[in-house]
């Protein structure tokens, strides 16, 4: 069982920059391919970035290529997600999840275990 808790997100004017954090609970974090999905108010949960449990590919949403950058620390058990250059349509409740081993996948199903979610609010 791994639990997930996300941390970081805050209000924060258009353009600006947040780093947010999500710590996982238990010994095999390293195996655990992590993503990062968000939702806004009325709209479905959307891909955002992932991180191959290998570390050696990610994938992102086209709407955040190029601003967005997820990484990973396996000793601190915490994978980020970095957010440059923020837009109103940025704001939602962000989610980390994650699945042991496999591949990176866009699709929330495969994803086993989900965060309770951090708040980024993008003003304009």
């Amino acid at each position: 069982q791994v639990q997930l808790v996300e941390s970081g997100g805050r209000l924060v004017q258009a353009g600006g920059s947040l780093r947010l954090s999500c710590a996982a609970s238990g010994r095999t974090f390293s195996i655990y391919t992590m993503a990062w999905f968000r939702q806004a108010p009325g709209k479905e949960r959307e891909f955002v970035a992932a991180l191959h449990w290998t570390g050696a590919s990610t994938d992102y949403a086209d709407s955040v290529k190029g601003r967005f950058t997820v990484s990973r620390d396996n000793p601190k058990n915490t994978v980020y997600l970095q957010m440059n250059s923020l837009k109103p349509e940025d704001t939602a409740v962000y989610y980390c999840a994650g699945k042991k081993f496999g591949a990176i996948t866009a699709d929330t199903g495969p994803y086993d275990y989900w965060g309770q979610g951090t708040q980024v609010t993008v003003s304009s």
